[in-house]
């Protein structure tokens, strides 16, 4: 097995941005993801401690937001793209009310209004209630992609590691085992529930795929796996990868 893509998204639900390697810290998240959410109108988050997906503005009732797609510029400011708003350049720590004028064309009618951008303190604002580091197993991807007769953007997923050569839905045999890439260790704790969140086009922004019930038919009501760093150290991709118990 070997670790073929890694992925973070520094805005939860507000964009994507691949990379060919990064540190990992054991008992954190990826690096920078998820480090900033958009808080609601409805929310009172602060982003001083870890708080559920409910309380801020994502995918699952925005589809809209798949289509952002984010860099980090030779200045450290966030650049952020979409294809029927254009563009926009900025320090997320210092410029909330910039980037919610820009983003909130995306959000639909009758939807809490985004308000503000709020950093992290603890830990990335990921789904779990643990500094969690996400995994998927390609083969798996593929068995989705052949049920639903057309190709998928991983995006669909928000996962940060993608696993290639290993058979479809190994991963469930990975829970309470450890996987080692290059020289990091993760222990995988739990499948992910998945939401509408995936029923998005990442190009479009439009819903397009019945995912949701695509893994009710093929019998997976979970995809892709939540793991903590157990050590830290560097991957990259192409690292090798092995299940350790």
């Amino acid at each position: 097995m070997n670790l073929a893509q890694i992925w973070r998204y520094p805005i939860k639900s507000h964009g994507s941005e691949n990379l060919n390697s990064i540190d990992i810290y054991s008992g954190k998240t990826l690096p920078l993801d998820r480090n900033w959410a958009v808080v609601h109108d409805q929310s009172d988050a602060d982003g001083s401690s870890w708080v559920p997906c409910r309380n801020f503005s994502r995918v699952a009732k925005a589809p809209q937001l798949a289509a952002i797609s984010t860099t980090w510029t030779s200045e450290k400011k966030l650049e952020l793209r979409h294809p029927s708003i254009g563009t926009i350049c900025i320090d997320p720590d210092f410029e909330s009310s910039k980037f919610i004028k820009w983003v909130s064309p995306l959000m639909p009618e009758g939807r809490a209004a985004s308000i503000k951008l709020v950093r992290s303190v603890q830990t990335g604002m990921t789904d779990t209630d643990f500094p969690s580091i996400s995994i998927g197993n390609l083969a798996s991807h593929r068995e989705i992609e052949k049920k639903v007769g057309e190709k998928l953007s991983l995006l669909r997923w928000r996962c940060n590691l993608w696993i290639d050569d290993c058979k479809p839905w190994d991963e469930h045999n990975w829970i309470g085992k450890s996987l080692k890439i290059g020289d990091v260790t993760f222990k995988i704790k739990e499948e992910i529930v998945r939401c509408l969140a995936t029923t998005a086009n990442p190009m479009s922004g439009e819903r397009d795929v019945d995912t949701l019930g695509t893994l009710e038919i093929m019998g997976q009501e979970d995809f892709t796996v939540a793991a903590i760093a157990t050590s830290s150290g560097h991957i990259k991709s192409g690292d090798v990868v092995e299940v350790i118990s």
